[in-house]
């Protein structure tokens, strides 16, 4: 088995097919006080799936108007040692027919509080789709430091 599908098997392990947080990075819209632009992070549910983690959010809400503006964002998953750079994109309203087949999971992986959290008869109520562009296995306490290209599928 090649380095790269080893990569995406332990990744699909412990992250794939479930309800798990992780930390979604943007750039800001407001530079900070250097007026350099600065990250924006913030917890979300995801969703991982072949290469990209899905969520439900609002359109308007701080996290899309930054993807808006610049789709590269980032992502860290603290227990398993795992960061990525990533694009971010608004896939529209949960209830489009082109998301019936990804909400349908995300309705069941989320069931414990997914009507109590969004609102699907809102069109603002959207699917973001963060496709994976490079990640990092890195534990040094067990001696892995993985490099995951997602793009031309390699690791090292």
């Amino acid at each position: 088995m090649s380095k790269y599908n080893e990569a995406m098997k332990l990744l699909e392990e412990q992250v794939g097919n479930k309800d798990g947080l992780i930390t979604l990075s943007t750039i800001a819209l407001e530079p900070g006080a250097n007026g350099i632009s600065r990250p924006a992070a913030r917890i979300v549910d995801a969703y991982y799936e072949d290469g990209a983690f899905y969520t439900v959010t609002y359109a308007t809400s701080g996290k899309m108007r930054q993807i808006a503006q610049n789709p590269e964002v980032a992502v860290c998953i603290i227990v398993e040692n795992f960061t990525a750079d990533g694009i971010g994109e608004n896939l529209g309203w949960v209830c489009d027919e082109n998301n019936a087949e990804m909400m349908t999971k995300l309705r069941t992986i989320f069931a414990d509080w997914y009507n109590e959290a969004n609102n699907d008869e809102d069109p603002n109520t959207c699917l973001l789709r963060i496709r994976l562009t490079k990640g990092l296995w890195n534990d040094a306490h067990k001696g892995i430091r993985n490099e995951i290209d997602f793009i031309n599928k390699t690791a090292n």
